[in-house]
């Protein structure tokens, strides 16, 4: 497993420069500024919409009054305290389902786009045809649902295994595996389809090479931690490095 996560993070390295000798930078930016804005845009209508929710749960439990009515720093603080860690919860949830989201939305962009870069790799021609780039969409909403669904629930036990002491100080590291893998998943699925393997063996198939999955997960998060340019990048960057990870004798084996 260790051989493939370092396969997938240097099929990162590969990609930027696979980008920079095809110019493929037209392919890039645009969609990345999509989705940096759309993500941007999401963060500011949740947190808004968070702060109301919030303020609503504390008026339906009737609490609003008998903060007000208390005149207590320390009750005060301790609103505040709950209302900072309501914010990081409901953005925790955003950052784990605003990828299946923008999968979905962008299932036809990163058809073509894995197509586009194995074609540049290999010197063989796909023809555009609007049947196989529909028949590719609605497979990445489907797996994309598949990863979504399976995430929330291997997370919902993550969090329950998190209140167990000393084991549940695992769980946050198993969480990050588990959301890196279901995205790497989803970029390795193109690949897989090209190769005629269908959604159950595709299923068998990456999870054969899951190192190569959570490396792809891994590399794309880091690079969301960098504002703006790696919202940008990170999602092309994605679906080119999966494509190159899979290639010659990674895919035999």
């Amino acid at each position: 497993m260790f051989r493939q996560i370092s396969i997938s993070f240097h099929s990162y390295l590969e990609a930027h420069r696979f980008i920079r000798t095809h110019r493929l930078w037209g392919w890039i930016i645009l969609p990345g500024i999509v989705y940096a804005v759309l993500f941007l845009v999401g963060i500011y209508f949740l947190l808004t919409g968070s702060g109301q929710l919030f303020t609503w749960m504390l008026a339906r439990l009737g609490l609003s009054d008998w903060v007000a009515g208390v005149h207590s720093a320390i009750i005060g603080y301790l609103v505040l305290f709950g209302k900072v860690l309501f914010y990081l919860l409901v953005l925790l949830l955003y950052f784990s389902w605003f990828k299946y989201i923008f999968l979905i939305a962008g299932a036809p962009w990163f058809a073509l786009l894995s197509e586009k870069a194995e074609s540049l790799l290999t010197g063989k021609d796909y023809p555009f045809r609007l049947s196989q780039l529909i028949r590719d969409v609605f497979r990445g909403i489907k797996i994309a649902l598949r990863n979504a669904f399976w995430q929330t629930l291997l997370v919902i036990a993550l969090l329950l295994l998190g209140m167990i002491p000393v084991v549940g100080w695992v769980a946050p590291v198993i969480s990050v595996l588990v959301e890196c893998y279901y995205f790497g998943f989803s970029m390795l699925d193109y690949t897989s389809e090209r190769r005629g393997l269908g959604v159950r063996k595709s299923i068998e198939f990456i999870n054969r090479r899951k190192g190569l999955a959570i490396g792809n997960g891994l590399v794309f998060y880091v690079m969301l931690a960098i504002p703006i340019v790696g919202w940008v990048l990170a999602p092309a960057y994605a679906v080119i490095a999966a494509t190159l990870s899979l290639r010659g004798d990674v895919i035999k084996n």
